[in-house]
């Protein structure tokens, strides 16, 4: 995976990923047919991760933690930039390759488990009161946007080069945590918070 990272994927050949592995080549051909079930494996790996720890933070969140979805998403996604930024590199690379069609349809599945378990814990915290009342994927997109936007951050040529990016990060999923409370939300051109 690192040897991805560091390198432009379409110079990254099998012989390559065993040799940084320290394994043969045909080894790597028992496991995996081609470098795109390798490529769709580190995918589903990563997207497996952030099911698990979202899952956890649901736990919290219905223990009575309900920041913890939100703080599970935005650590899952922001402890290594560089594995996320990957990850949308062979999801986009990938998207048309017949060879992997059934793992791109899971790494799919995977990813919209989120987005209903979200919606749930979602729509009953918007139910206590603790967050606004706007449609729960208004919540997650936000999230997923504001990530989005930390991971790029990363690599953005005028800021890529911040020294405390471990604790930017840091702040940035504090900011996430508590972004879409109840009494942030304004309306257009409104001062004041939103009320119901």
């Amino acid at each position: 995976m690192e040897l991805l990272i560091s390198e432009n994927i379409d110079r990254v050949t099998v012989s390559k990923i065993a040799s940084k592995a320290g394994i043969g080549k045909g080894t790597v051909y028992k496991h995996f047919l081609t470098k795109n079930e390798i490529l769709v494996r580190i995918m589903l790996d990563y997207e497996r991760g952030i099911a698990r720890r979202l899952a956890d933070g649901i736990e919290k969140a219905q223990e009575g933690d309900p920041g913890a979805v939100s703080k599970a998403y935005f650590e899952s996604r922001l402890a290594r930039p560089h594995l996320d930024r990957l990850v949308q590199k062979l999801e986009d690379r990938l998207i048309d390759a017949e060879d992997v069609r059934s793992q791109l349809e899971e790494f799919s599945q995977i990813r919209r488990s989120h987005e209903d378990a979200l919606g749930t814990m979602i729509t009953k915290l918007i139910s206590e009161g603790i967050l606004e009342d706007v449609p729960p994927h208004y919540h997650y997109l936000s999230c997923w946007a504001l990530a989005q936007g930390a991971v790029d951050l990363c690599f953005n040529k005028s800021w890529g080069d911040i020294q405390d990016t471990a604790s930017l990060m840091g702040f940035i999923t504090s900011i996430g945590v508590t972004m879409g409370n109840r009494g942030q939300y304004h309306q257009a051109g409104d001062h004041t918070p939103k009320t119901s």
